[in-house]
């Protein structure tokens, strides 16, 4: 093992989807100057890093994500020099600030885009993925669309422009068309806007689907979608052939000769291993981690919205595979919640008798893993899914295109609500619970999303001054990850892969040995199996999930029983 590692590998991050953090001024918005005013409480939990969601000018069409001006604060969030303040209180308290690179796209708003589509010979034309009709169709007829690729947000990937005759590619919203990466003044403009933000104190980016900004060409159809008119254009845009010279070209024009203290994180769906090994191995230059997707996939059926139960035997497949493919070179994201998914102790826990414990039995297993884990913001307090109670209620654009492409094809509306009420994103998206006064002390004014009914009890007042608190086993478990070295260096082994309730496996660095259990299941669970479980279940108890987890019932055998969402973190030293 080299004798220094980067300053990530024992850091912690997390995420603020500014919107729903704190309102500052009563407009029921989050913004900029109530996360300033919120530092004490990332500082008392230990984080490093704090990674903003999209904060720049936008038109708001997909919560920020689709952006008009890269170089300025949307009035919303605040200004330039709220920004400026908050990154210095930051670092003040040693916590590096992160922006949300958002650059496979632009919104239609940006005047990049409004020169773009104003003429077929405008000079930025060029800037954008304009296409002709489909061969032997005209402009507007169905089928005419230049590919048969099937958006994220529901209907056809292109959209077209009445103007000029021409549609234009946009892979996520119509209000979201895909910048050519192909143009090397687009690559330009965008490493310009980059190093405007570093020299301004920014620390990093965590880049929004960054492997989606090379495209293969000529731009073909996908393979069908069951019945329907669409086909799943991603083999011509995941990872596409020019994706790592993009990137090492972004490294040297931005961040070469600016030290290790940086921070690059690229989001990159459907990325594989084999494919992160290359774009996180340090001698290649391209980002320092990915932020993948495959495990959060695992309780879909045929798409998002089919969803099934958690297979415990899955995850641990491919969580370990993904610590085994990284061991050598390259580095990982740990997570289980961020703005796009459900909250965590909903989905893959209990919210309900056993909410506390499970949600430290998810952070305990996810923070021992090794790579970088991130806390989305709410997950220390054990959030959980909102009580959506119509369609009426979903204020996401990909939930509300859903529920109309869902119904519209004759899908009875409670079965599409069902669906929703778990895989919305609008889960991750009501306000921060910060107290038992109204709306949570998020706001004064009216909240833009209601805050979740059990916030009295939910709260950050509350998980304070709980020794005991979700909070608190947090803020121990990012003390250890800091203080241990093994918890960020050591080896991993994965223990009793087919145990379908226990999740076991151990960590070790120069003679010490950490052993993770956890029961993901609500009754008491005896472990069985466990290497040299009669030496471990004397070991010293480094953090539990329940208080005094030492004295937990056990059989006279001195094995390890697990009462219902307990977690255990033992060790053992040679």
């Amino acid at each position: 093992m080299p004798a220094e590692r980067p300053w990530f590998h024992s850091a912690v991050v997390y995420q603020i989807y500014p919107r729903s953090f704190q309102d500052s001024d009563g407009d029921g918005i989050g913004d900029l100057r109530g996360v300033i005013n919120r530092l004490d409480h990332l500082a008392t939990l230990g984080v490093d890093v704090v990674w903003l969601s999209p904060i720049y000018r936008s038109p708001q069409d997909d919560n920020g994500y689709d952006i008009s001006d890269y170089q300025d604060i949307d009035p919303t969030f605040g200004t330039l020099a709220d920004f400026d303040e908050l990154v210095a209180k930051a670092h003040e308290r040693g916590i590096r600030v992160v922006m949300d690179l958002v650059v496979n796209h632009t919104s239609d708003e940006h005047p990049w885009f409004v020169e773009s589509r104003s003429s077929k010979d405008n000079p930025k034309r060029d800037w954008y993925w304009w296409q002709p009709p489909r061969e032997g169709f005209e402009a507007g007829q169905p089928g005419a669309e230049p590919t048969n690729w099937h958006s994220f947000f529901s209907g056809s990937t292109w959209q077209l422009d009445e103007a000029t005759g021409e549609y234009y590619l946009h892979l996520f919203s119509r209000k979201q068309p895909d910048l050519n990466w192909e143009n090397p003044q687009v690559r330009q403009a965008v490493y310009a806007m980059m190093r405007w933000w570093l020299d301004r104190g920014v620390d990093g980016f965590r880049m929004d689907v960054i492997n989606m900004i090379s495209k293969e060409l000529p731009l073909r159809d996908g393979e069908p979608i069951g019945d329907g008119p669409w086909g799943d254009g991603s083999p011509s845009y995941i990872c596409g052939p020019r994706i790592h010279e993009f990137l090492q070209e972004m490294h040297r024009e931005v961040f070469e000769g600016r030290g290790d203290a940086l921070l690059t994180v690229g989001e990159m769906p459907a990325v594989t291993v084999e494919d992160a090994v290359l774009f996180t191995d340090p001698a290649r230059h391209e980002v320092d981690m990915v932020f993948q997707f495959e495990h959060v996939g695992l309780d879909h059926g045929e798409h998002k919205w089919d969803r099934r139960p958690l297979q415990l035997v899955e995850l641990k497949e491919s969580l370990g595979r993904w610590q085994e493919g990284l061991a050598e070179v390259g580095w990982n994201s740990l997570y289980w919640n961020n703005h796009d998914q459900p909250r965590a102790v909903s989905r893959f826990g209990d919210d309900g008798e056993f909410r506390v414990e499970s949600a430290k039995l998810l952070a305990t297993v996810l923070h021992l893993h090794r790579g970088t884990p991130y806390v989305y913001q709410g997950e220390e307090l054990g959030m959980t899914n909102v009580p959506f109670q119509d369609a009426t209620a979903f204020r996401d654009i990909e939930s509300v295109n859903y529920y109309e492409a869902a119904t519209g094809q004759g899908l009875l509306v409670e079965e599409v609500l069902d669906a929703l009420r778990l895989g919305s994103r609008d889960n991750a998206r009501s306000p921060v619970q910060w107290d038992a006064s109204p709306h949570a002390g998020f706001t004064t004014g009216v909240p833009w999303f209601p805050v979740h009914p059990n916030y009295p009890t939910v709260n950050a007042e509350h998980a304070l001054a709980d020794p005991d608190s979700v909070f608190h086993h947090y803020r121990r478990l990012i003390e250890l990850r800091h203080a241990d070295p093994v918890v960020a260096e050591g080896d991993f082994t994965m223990l009793l892969p087919d145990d379908p309730v226990v999740y076991a496996f151990t960590r070790s660095l120069e003679g010490t040995t950490l052993l993770v259990v956890a029961n993901f299941g609500g009754t008491h669970h005896r472990v069985d199996g466990l290497p040299d479980a009669e030496e471990w279940a004397g070991a010293e108890l480094v953090l539990g999930s329940y208080p005094e987890s030492a004295t937990a019932p056990g059989p006279t055998d001195g094995s390890i029983v697990l009462r219902p969402w307990e977690a255990r973190i033992l060790r053992r030293t040679a």
